[in-house]
């Protein structure tokens, strides 16, 4: 008699209820999340590192530009799966929806949108800091980071590079 699955019960033509292989739910979540959660984990770990060093040591120095470039990474993952920017051969394709005039404009520049929000609030922050203390060089990098980010969002609306699988339209 083969189990019958309704939304996470286990339904056999018997009658009786049993819980669903909550753990092959994990590992799919596991799976299909994995590049988010290991950049997140690295990211984490060069936070700790820095937090624990002197940014007066050259493995210091590293810690904090690992933190910047490590934060680009989570934002591209995070960006190229829930973003979206018109134009751009780097972003994904939005999902078909009705959308009044306002809301797709939103959509079709919602990466464009976050990294300028974000872009500002990390601006404010650095200029509230002092930027030779231990953290306001980090963030003065993560500044930098973002608006480099930014930059290719820009460029890759327009501009193509040959032999790259993205460029193609």
């Amino acid at each position: 008699m083969e189990p019958r699955r309704v939304a996470g019960i286990v339904k056999p033509r018997d009658g009786k209820f049993a819980k669903a292989n909550t753990r092959s739910r994990k590992h799919a979540f596991i799976r299909q999340h994995s590049l988010t959660i290991a950049s997140a984990g690295i990211l984490i770990a060069w936070i700790f590192l820095y937090s624990v060093s002197s940014a007066r040591t050259h493995l210091g120095s590293f810690f904090g530009n690992a933190i910047a470039d490590w934060s680009g990474v989570v934002v591209m993952v995070f960006a190229t799966k829930y973003l979206y920017e018109k134009g751009s051969a780097e972003s994904r394709r939005p999902p078909r929806s009705v959308l009044g005039p306002v809301w797709k404009r939103l959509r079709d520049h919602s990466l464009s949108i976050f990294l300028v929000v974000t872009g500002i609030g990390w601006i404010a922050l650095y200029a509230l800091m002092d930027s030779e203390t231990k953290w306001g060089q980090v963030v003065g990098n993560i500044v930098s980071e973002w608006t480099q980010i930014f930059g290719l969002v820009l460029l890759t609306k327009r501009l193509i590079e040959r032999h790259s699988r993205e460029s193609v339209r």
